[in-house]
């Protein structure tokens, strides 16, 4: 009975379920932790110039998205009404023909405030004509409150991490979205498997996304006609919160 005792407190503790992941991120000095709820998953948090932010591995939170979504987001206090959004052409055709049949198939005559963010704003918003490489307009869409917004957001460094990506973890065409709303960055695609190589992607293109945003949240003027603020509606870009998070609007 003491022998048995002894094995027990004296077992090594089990190794993460992701090995390859929790060593890359103790490489980057990144925090990880593993979701012990329904469907797991695990959880990375990190900073960029002194600002945090997470990104999380698990369940998908939205239809468009099967198996495993990839989400990272940082709140970054922009103007609410600083709404800009870039899709995966298949998942633009995706939304499109889904609001469209959405439309026609029922006596809807106004959109659900229920619909995600990313749908409704492509019924809203006018498509931006963004300066890049053909492939990157042929392979992506862009949209927001104003074009111009999204245009200078997209152009330079972000097309061309887009175009690296399009090379690497985005080759397939899966679901993704990188948007701002509520003054936060967002990105959130579907990924089954979370190897450290497409980590490294996703969170190099978020973080030229974020740091596009706040050049570009610099740029605005006061004289600009503001986009209509959608920021206050019954959807949320992230629906599942840490435990000294508030609840979003």
């Amino acid at each position: 009975m003491l022998d048995a005792f002894k094995r027990l407190i004296t077992r090594k503790p089990a190794e993460p379920e992701w090995p390859e992941v929790a060593a890359w991120a103790e490489r980057q000095q990144l925090g990880f932790k593993r979701v012990r709820d329904e469907g797991g998953g695990f959880v990375l948090d990190g900073t960029t110039d002194g600002k945090p932010w997470r990104l999380e591995w698990g369940p998908p939170q939205r239809q468009y998205i099967e198996g495993h979504e990839l989400r990272i987001r940082m709140e970054l206090g922009l103007s609410p009404n600083l709404q800009m959004l870039v899709l995966t052409q298949s998942l633009f055709e995706a939304l499109e023909r889904s609001a469209f049949e959405s439309f026609t198939e029922s006596t809807q005559t106004v959109i659900d405030g229920n619909t995600p963010e990313e749908m409704r704003w492509l019924v809203m918003f006018p498509k931006a004509a963004v300066k890049a490489c053909k492939t990157v307009r042929s392979r992506f869409h862009f949209t927001g409150g104003t074009a111009a917004d999204a245009e200078r957001w997209v152009e330079g460094p972000l097309a061309e991490q887009l175009e690296k990506a399009d090379l690497g973890f985005l080759a397939s065409q899966p679901p993704f979205v990188l948007m701002t709303l509520r003054g936060r960055v967002y990105l959130r695609m579907q990924l089954a498997d979370p190897d450290p190589q497409a980590l490294a992607g996703a969170v190099a293109l978020f973080r030229c996304a974020v740091a596009q945003a706040v050049r570009v949240a610099a740029t605005v003027t006061e004289d600009e006609p503001a986009a209509p603020d959608w920021s206050n509606s019954g959807s949320t870009a992230w629906q599942t919160l840490g435990p000294d998070e508030p609840k979003q609007p």
